[in-house]
């Protein structure tokens, strides 16, 4: 059976607990270190004035060339580790350096409330809808 269809997360949220263990997201981030002998990365975003590090397991896309500053767009699985960090499983991680995070962050933006909208108007023509 596929995985559930991943939902763009920003990485400060995947970290402030918005997502559960088990989800399928999407997210992204500037790889700030890679560690091949545990199979883990850590992404780097920068929301507001404060700097966010989301840690990735490596395992199902190795082998991984990392290029260390480069963006990254990752889909995979939430998963809590032994020490309580919420760390992201990859099944996919691209590198997509020179994208506009800014143009990125407003798309997602404007996903999300397409996809409210379009929930919002499928439940209201639900309870409105003759007998």
């Amino acid at each position: 059976m596929l995985p559930a269809a991943a939902i763009f997360r920003f990485p400060w949220e995947i970290q402030s607990g918005v997502v559960k263990e088990g989800d399928s997201v999407r997210t992204f981030g500037r790889l700030v270190c890679y560690q091949p002998e545990e199979s883990k990365a850590t992404l780097s975003a920068q929301h507001g004035s404060k700097q966010h590090h989301l840690v990735v397991q490596t395992t199902f896309v190795e082998p991984f060339d990392s290029i260390i500053g480069a963006q990254y767009i990752v889909l995979g699985e939430i998963e809590n580790a032994e020490d309580g960090v919420v760390m992201v499983r990859a099944r996919v991680l691209n590198c997509v350096d020179g994208v506009n995070l800014a143009l990125l962050q407003r798309a997602i933006d404007v996903q999300r409330t397409y996809f409210t909208e379009r929930r919002d108007n499928e439940s209201n023509a639900h309870t409105n809808a003759p007998p």
